[in-house]
């Protein structure tokens, strides 16, 4: 579900309406008139929710206690059961960005006004300072003793802890930040993720509903980016440093005090446990799994699938940092010879 501080619901709507506006029937035997309250993930829908469900996730179906739910023609085939629970759909992508439009219409951008740059709603701790040109929404809450530079926003029901640090022209929106962070200048957290349904007559964007969390004491650097989730949360864990440039995907979760250096990208719903470290310009595809301390070596790329922890990485795709060694060395060899033979 949307978080309320940061997401205005337009809702409820009733099952017709969010099946024209969709594009799609409503199911057979399904009361039409049937009222849907918000959108949210399988794992966290109730009976009043409209969920959405990818061939990936079917095996989540069985747990869900969603109202109703997107899903595509082969897996209602497969799952069979609580038919009327499931609208059937062409492009499960598509009809869930068109159901989120229906309930969640505008919220990019705050209706600023020159002469209230801190919103009369915000509540500021004692001890805030604030640098010449800092604009704060409404809602907002910063805590005791932070900093924040100058021509930083921070937007609508954004939550700051205690003694943080916000850099100039940083930009923070649908995010909870906890104690003693530090966001350097240019870092933006919070914008939406790169979500879109594809189709041969373009790409729609599907709107971004979720967070992004930062946990205490976390280092973001200079020109960061940090993506909220779809639905659920980005996760940045306790005590975690990242670097400048780095790029971090919508609904990915880092754990406790990783280390992510400059110019890294790590896609969207990855997962990287405890003390992860990740060299400089790392690639990380969607999904990817990385276990707690694992490190992976400058310019390698995880690919896909589960990188256990206590081990080291290296290469593109990444691999086990001995095995790329040996094969690097061994390139280098056969290259060799072959330049002797030329010259012989």
């Amino acid at each position: 579900m949307a978080d309320p501080r940061f997401y205005g619901n337009r809702g409820p709507f009733t099952l017709a309406e969010v099946c024209a506006q969709a594009l799609v029937a409503v199911p057979d035997g399904a009361d039409p008139e049937r009222r849907i309250a918000d959108l949210a993930t399988l794992e966290g829908a109730g009976a009043d929710h409209l969920s959405f469900c990818l061939p990936a996730n079917r095996a989540q179906l069985s747990r869900t206690r969603a109202g109703y739910c997107f899903i595509e023609q082969a897996v209602e085939h497969e799952t069979g059961t609580f038919a009327p629970r499931f609208i059937t759909c062409g492009s499960v992508l598509h009809a869930f960005a068109a159901a989120a439009r229906l309930f969640y219409p505008a919220h990019e951008l705050e209706e600023w006004s020159q002469e209230s740059a801190i919103h009369p709603a915000a509540m500021l701790e004692e001890g805030v300072r604030l640098a010449p040109g800092v604009i704060i929404g409404p809602d907002a809450e910063i805590g005791a003793r932070t900093k924040i530079g100058p021509c930083a926003v921070i937007g609508r029901g954004v939550r700051i802890g205690r003694d943080c640090e916000i850099g100039s022209h940083a930009g923070i929106c649908f995010t909870l930040i906890g104690d003693g962070v530090q966001v350097f200048p240019g870092a933006q957290i919070g914008q939406p993720g790169f979500g879109f349904a594809s189709s041969a007559t373009g790409h729609a964007k599907i709107p971004q509903l979720g967070r992004v969390i930062v946990q205490d004491k976390v280092e973001i650097g200079a020109c960061t980016t940090i993506d909220r989730g779809a639905l659920g949360d980005t996760v940045i864990g306790e005590g975690s440093k990242i670097d400048n440039l780095v790029q971090i995907g919508h609904n990915s979760r880092l754990g406790r005090h990783c280390v992510i250096v400059a110019q890294a990208g790590i896609s969207g719903s990855c997962e990287l446990g405890d003390f992860v470290v990740l060299g400089g310009q790392v690639g990380i595809s969607d999904h990817v799994r990385m276990g707690d301390h694992a490190r992976l070596a400058a310019r390698g790329a995880a690919i896909t699938g589960d990188y256990p922890g206590h081990a080291d990485y290296g290469g593109s795709p990444a691999r086990p940092i001995r095995e790329w060694r040996r094969e690097v060395a061994a390139v280098a060899l056969l290259a060799k010879r072959r330049g002797r033979k030329r010259d012989g």
